[in-house]
This record gives structure tokens, sequence and C-alpha cells, in this order.
């Protein structure tokens, strides 16, 4: 895995191959990213990275100079290996929390400018996060809400819904 732009431009990172994730591929990632460069500012937002996995997007974003983001997985596993290639990349604006995304979201209070959530494809309750997200207010007034999944869920119909874009078999749905 790489970063694509940013100040770790170019830097590989190579998770073990015995976490259990899907993790957004190269030619996805800078496809969305090239999307939110039309409607972020980087260098000025917090950001919320659900279901981090490999913490790909997470590094992503600070490598385009987010002021900080919050990495939720429940797996150990990622976690401790995103702890250890953040140390490793020198990065100290990354808060990496291991707990249930679900749980997460009953208390967490704090607005984000972005919050990307990449769940498992299969996991059930992947239809509620936007609903949770917006009746929580946890997105800025400008903010955005992004949502990976797969082609079984659509959420055109969502109030909040506002681009749908697919790579391959990744789709990305947009709110705000």
């Amino acid at each position: 895995m790489r970063i694509v732009s940013g100040v770790l431009r170019g830097r590989k990172f190579n998770p073990p191959s015995n976490l259990p994730v899907r993790p957004t591929t190269d030619i996805a990632k800078e496809s969305l990213f090239n999307i939110l460069n039309n409607h972020i500012d980087f260098q000025n937002i917090k950001a919320l990275d659900l279901f981090s996995g490999t913490g790909n997007i997470s590094l992503e974003l600070i490598s385009r100079g987010c002021i900080s983001v919050t990495s939720i997985d429940n797996n150990f596993k990622c976690t401790d290996f995103i702890k250890k290639t953040a140390e490793a990349f020198k990065i100290t604006n990354i808060h990496i929390i291991k707990t249930n995304v679900f749980n997460f979201l009953k208390f967490v209070n704090t607005p984000f400018d972005l919050i990307f959530a990449d769940p498992p494809y299969d996991m059930d309750g992947i239809q509620t996060i936007p609903d949770i997200i917006f009746e929580k207010n946890l997105l800025t007034a400008e903010g955005f809400l992004v949502i990976e999944h797969s082609r079984e869920f659509n959420f055109e119909n969502h109030p909040h819904f506002f681009d749908h874009r697919l790579y391959g078999k990744v789709n990305f749905s947009f709110f705000q």
C-alpha cells in the first residue's frame, strides 16, 4: 500500500496478511480523494475514519494536512498496526481507538468535517450509519460523510445523499 499525495506521498506500508480487512484499493482511494479535493480543503479539517482497518484512509488524510484524524476499529491487530505505522512515519495528530464503531458513535459528541466509513460489506447495520451520523449532528455544517459499501446497498433515498461513485467492486456513497 502507498500514500498517494501530500507530505507522505509515495511512502509505502505493508500490513500483515493476518489482518481481517479488505483495504480500499489504491485506484479507488485515488479516485475518492480526487472527488473530495473539489469539496474539501484538507489543511483545515478534523476527520473520523470508521472501521479504519489498516489505516490506509487515515494516513492519506494526515498526509494531505488534516488537523487531526480519529481512527476507530475494534480489532487489536488493526489498531496496533496503525499505531506502529504512525510512529514509523512520525505522525502525532492521529487518535487511534480500539472499540466497536457503533458503541463509539453512541458516546461521541464532537462534530467532524469529514467522516469516512468502510464497514465490512456483510456487516449488519451498514444502512443505519448515515442516520446515526445525522441524528447526532456529527458533521459540521459543510461536512461530508462517505461510506464505502458493496453494490447490495443503495443510499439514494436518504435525505442527505448527494452522489454515488463506482470503481470496480467499490461503491462510494456521499452525504452532506
